[in-house]
């Protein structure tokens, strides 16, 4: 395996802006394309403002059209990308990063040629080590709790000390704490910011009272 280009420095420097205006990203899949713009309007409107939404839903890709369209500040995320050519669907739709639960070489290679960011997935050192070949500094750990959580993290900074983390899997109110605390930690990702019990009641004054709760508590 040759690996002939790295993933420009910028790219690593856009996500961290993007990461810098969340400590929690909320993890969204729309199962109505009708519920996209009020449900991410809502948590925009509570404080969080960088979304990740992911193509687990048959109206996923036309859901981002629509909150880019009616949300232009917000930072959305494409998650469960899984093929360059979701990758290239994504970037059509104007994300701006894209979210992986894992990573193949193809979409490393992919990665390092788009000017949209990823945020790689991985849950071991040696899909680290890959990632950290083609150049990249910032990954999402996933399925956090289920890999080893918190303890696996510092783990991970004796290695490799420059690389950063975004966890996401089994973490909600009572754990994030622990996860932020760390210092290879920028964020943490979380599907508990959009209950399915609210989403389905179309209770977006709920979610937006979740989204500022959570947006008090944890953002600098």
């Amino acid at each position: 395996m040759t690996i002939d280009k790295q993933l420009p420095s910028t790219r690593t420097t856009e996500l961290d802006s993007i990461c810098l205006k969340a400590e929690v990203i909320p993890v969204i899949a729309i199962e109505r394309v009708e519920d996209a713009v009020p449900l991410a309007t809502a948590l925009v409107e509570g404080g969080l403002s960088v979304l990740e939404i992911t193509l687990r839903t048959d109206c996923a890709l036309e859901a981002i059209r629509r909150i880019r369209d009616a949300l232009p500040k917000a930072s959305i995320g494409v998650g469960t990308v899984l093929t360059p050519a979701q990758y290239r669907q994504a970037e059509q739709v104007g994300a701006d990063f894209i979210v992986t639960p894992g990573t193949t070489e193809a979409l490393y290679r992919y990665g390092v040629e788009s000017p949209v960011p990823m945020l790689p997935g991985v849950a071991t050192v040696s899909e680290l080590m890959t990632g950290w070949q083609y150049g990249y500094r910032r990954f999402k750990f996933f399925p956090a709790e289920a890999s080893g959580g918190v303890k696996a993290l510092k783990a991970f900074a004796g290695p490799l000390p420059d690389a950063r983390f975004c966890p996401t899997g089994g973490i909600n109110l009572d754990n994030a704490d622990d996860y932020l605390a760390l210092k290879n930690v920028m964020c943490v990702g979380g599907s508990w910011l959009t209950p399915k019990s609210l989403v389905d009641a179309e209770d977006w004054n709920g979610i937006r009272q979740l989204a500022k709760e959570v947006a008090d508590r944890f953002h600098h």
